[in-house]
């Protein structure tokens, strides 16, 4: 099982790939499997049947995961893509910062 420092709500921007450059909010984190699904990246079309009388059935946009190490968090405070790093304040506890800014993520 993989470490990741994404987690699910983290808004992330993709640097590379067909969406490099989009920025979305963090739906789903598979650390097995070492990928994410990011809000309206990475869209692909799902052909579907209609499996209940009264379901709709065709062709839906839909999510799918891509990995992890092609995504990085985004700062909220300079808006900017940063690896982030661990700082450990006074009561113990552990928080991720910006290396850029040194704001708190």
């Amino acid at each position: 099982m993989n470490k990741m420092s994404i987690k699910k709500d983290d808004l992330v921007i993709v640097l590379s790939g067909k969406d490099k450059g989009k920025q979305g909010k963090v739906l789903q984190v598979m650390p097995s499997e070492g990928k994410v699904i990011v809000e309206k990246v990475n869209m692909v079309s799902r052909h579907t049947k209609p499996r209940k009388q009264g379901d709709q059935g065709g062709i839906l946009q839909k999510e799918a995961p891509l990995y992890a190490c092609k995504v990085q968090k985004v700062c909220p405070k300079c808006n900017k893509p940063t690896r982030p790093a661990h700082k450990l304040l006074a009561d113990g506890k552990k928080v991720c910062v910006c290396k850029k800014c040194g704001a708190e993520i």
